[in-house]
Parts: C-alpha cells; structure tokens; sequence
C-alpha cells in the first residue's frame, strides 16, 4: 500500500459534498479525482485507470445506480461504493444488484466510517491491481515461455534431423566397413585355400553347418554372423605351414609337428584380433580345439566354460575333417563321421549340443550340396519302383552302382539295399521328379493303400 498509490473517484453533483469529502480523506494515501456528474465520471475513466468509485444516488440524468452499473460493466475490477441519503430499499437494491456494490454510505456521514471504509476498500483494491499485476506478468511469461518451447521445438527437430542425417551416414560408414571385412574375411579365406587341394577346402561346408544350427536354435543376427566369420576362417593359423604339413592328417602328427598344430587356434586368433569386427570370431577360433573333458588346447578349458560357438565349431569342423582324411590317416563316410561324434560326446564334444548337430545333419542335411529344383536325395528305404535316376550312384569306394537316367525296379531297389547292408555304407539316391510319369516318395501313401486294398480283397 505504501509504495502504490490508490486512485479514488468521487462523484456528485453537489459540489460541496465533493469538497467535504475531499478534506475528509486529504490525509490517506489515495488520489482523489471528483467530477460532478455519471457523465464527468465515465469520461475521466477513459482516461485513467479508477481503483474506487464513490457516487451519489441521486443525480439528474444519470443517477448512482445507472452510473455503477455502466462501471461494473466496462470496468469489473474497480470497487464501486454508493452514498446516498435516507436510503429507500427498492433503489438501494437496485443499486446493489446492478452495480454490485462493496458497500454504501449513508447521509449524514460519520467520518470515521468513510475512512474505515475507504481504507478497507483501498487494501481490497490493492490486492485485486496486484493479483492482476501478477496475472498480466504470469500471462506475459507464459507467453514468453511457450515462444521459447517453439524455439526449443524447432531447435530440437532440427537437431534430430541432423541427427537423424548422422546417425544414416554413420550407419552407412558401418555397413561399408563391415562390407570390407567381410570382404577382408572372404579374401583370407580365399588364401587359406590357395594352400589346400580341393578336397580339404572345409571352409564352405563348416560355414553352412554351423549356420543351418544357429538359425536353428534361434540366435541372433549379430551372434551368427561372427559364427559364420569365424568357421570361414578356423585354419587360418595354418596359413604358414608347409604343403606336407597341410597334407598329414593331424592325428599322425608328432613331437614338434604336433606342438605346432596345437598352435594354429592361437595363431588364427592373433592375426585377427586387430580387426575390432572380427574380434569375436577371433575369440571363438583360439578356442574351438578344446575339448569337453578338459583335455583340448590351448586354454585345457572344460565342460561350458568353453565359449558355446567354439564348441559348434569343433563339432562342424572334425565332421567334415574326419570325411576329407584331415585327422586321420583314412577317409570315413558321412554316416561314420555322424557316429564318431556320438561316440565320443561327453569327452570330446558337448552331449547336447552334439545329439542336436546330429539330428540336425540327418534331418536337413546343411552339409550336403544343394540340389536342383526337380531333383530330390533319398535313402534306400525311400526308393519306389518307377523312379529314376538322376544322376550315377557309387560306393565309398568309386565302384558304380547305378547309372544316371535308370529306372528303378523292386530287384535294382532289393540289390541295393543288399549292398549297403554287406559293405556297411549308406547310399543316398538322387531322383528326377520334374516329370509326373515317374514315381516320387509322394505316392508311398496311395500305393500303401492300393496294397491294401489287394491283401483284403
């Protein structure tokens, strides 16, 4: 109150109750404006801002209550008070609810009581022009506030668009360097085979094995592409080796030639760990001649503590090894290889995961080549009469059994399925079945039944 002043207007057309009024509050802190009529009133109201109104009721042409009516209207926050004479209800009520009136006072004035309620009017009015200071300064800061959140919007969309822009090009940086090592892997793999003969180049078929399982299993992107990178690379380390070395099996190997094969983990992981994206493959490779009992190289690491992709890459590698005569000193058919990792899971091998690599080779083949539309692989035990070959069939040992464009007979199938027994091989028969005049294994169901029904009939 001490620091703003209050502005009081009085009005009446007498001009001497005007000048009592005045010597009446020349001591409070308000200014004191008078104008001797409604119409005086409103005009200098335009022109200042009015905290309190103090109007006669009785004015001719425009009376108290009209006049604060107006007031109440065009200006809600100024406090209008009524003085007036013997007060007639009907009039003071009027004035009361058209102009809403703080308060009267009533001819012959106590001039205590127009202090007291001036003074009181003057702390209301004070607090209506700070609450409203305050909302014009709260509506001025929101407005500034939600200027500056556009900014920040369109500073934020703007960073998140170069960003965004970044984050692309930066992605597009990753793609072109993984698409170098993968580049750089498919070049060392390409060397590692420039040292080996065409028969124990293993890279290719290890790679769809361990793949056909990962995929199998559910693994993740990222976890079977440094799978795939390391069973592209596992002999690397053997790149420095001479071509007798690459050519003994490594089961032959002895006192020195032996300390050096039970290197190259180690050493196909030293050439690879420079390169960040093949650090995980690196890792993998050291460890992929361990063993399950503990009796592997180079770390003797036992049971799960070796890494779970070096023991997949153990089993790919020694099943297609042991096919090629590059552990020992002989070659074994498929189906032997099969049954040497099972005899030997739970020393050499993973247990689980071993009887799941077999089954996934004797259900989906990952190992064998791919074969071309119209042409489909079967056991003897799948082979009907009418079907015809593909191509030559032959023993382990090169011996032709049956040739390419043959069509089967129950005596050809019957001699085969001898043969096999009595050399203890196993034969798988490709079929043409691009053509619908041959038998396909799809028709066991309908001959089955034709069988039937000539047993009941």
């Amino acid at each position: 109150m001490a620091t703003t002043t209050i502005r009081v207007l009085l009005v009446d057309d007498e001009s001497n109750v005007l000048s009592s009024l005045q010597r009446l509050l020349r001591n409070e802190s308000m200014q004191i404006r008078t104008a001797g009529s409604g119409k005086d009133a409103l005009a200098l109201m335009e022109s200042e801002e009015i905290d309190i109104l103090v109007s006669d009721s009785k004015m001719p042409e425009m009376d108290g209550s009209e006049l604060l009516s107006l007031v109440q209207k065009r200006w809600p926050h100024c406090i209008r008070i009524l003085l007036t004479g013997y007060p007639e209800m009907e009039s003071l009520i009027k004035s009361i609810n058209q102009g809403h009136l703080y308060s009267f006072i009533q001819k012959p004035w106590d001039d205590n009581e127009v202090r007291g309620v001036l003074r009181q009017a003057a702390r209301l009015a004070y607090a209506e022009r700070e609450r409203s200071r305050l909302t014009k300064l709260i509506q001025a800061r929101n407005r500034k506030l939600r200027d500056l959140n556009q900014q920040l919007e369109l500073s934020v969309t703007k960073r998140t668009n170069a960003l965004r822009k970044a984050i692309q090009l930066r992605d597009k940086a990753y793609k072109k360097l993984e698409k170098s090592y993968m580049n750089s892997t498919e070049v060392f793999a390409a060397l590692i085979n420039q040292r080996l003969p065409k028969s124990r180049q293993t890279n290719g078929k290890v790679s769809a094995l361990v793949k056909a399982y990962a995929e199998e299993a559910g693994w993740d992107a990222v976890r079977i592409n440094d799978m795939t990178m390391a069973a592209a690379l596992y002999n690397l380390g053997k790149v420095t080796w001479s071509d007798e070395h690459l050519m003994t099996p490594s089961d032959t190997f002895r006192g020195r030639d032996r300390d050096k094969f039970r290197t190259y983990p180690e050493l196909g992981e030293s050439l690879l760990m420079s390169l960040e994206p093949l650090q995980r493959a690196a890792i993998i490779i050291r460890h992929h001649q361990e063993r399950w009992d503990g009796r592997g190289f180079p770390g003797q690491l036992e049971g799960r503590n070796i890494p779970e992709e070096s023991r997949l890459l153990k089993l790919a590698v020694d099943f297609i090894e042991l096919q090629r005569g590059m552990i020992l000193d002989r070659l074994m058919n498929r189906d032997d290889a099969l049954e040497n990792l099972g005899i030997f899971a739970d020393r050499v091998y993973d247990p689980d995961m071993t009887a799941r690599f077999i089954a996934l080779v004797h259900d989906k083949a990952p190992d064998l080549e791919p074969l071309p539309d119209g042409v489909i692989s079967c056991r003897l035990n799948q082979l009907k009469a009418g079907m015809l070959v593909k191509s030559n069939l032959l023993t382990d040992s090169g011996f032709l059994l049956l040739n390419a464009g043959s069509i089967l007979t129950p005596g050809m199938i019957e001699k085969l399925m001898v043969f096999e027994r009595t050399r203890r091989e196993h034969y798988q028969v490709h079929i043409d079945v691009s053509s619908d005049e041959h038998v396909t294994p799809d028709d066991e169901a309908s001959e089955s039944a034709e069988t039937s029904g000539s047993q009941d009939s």
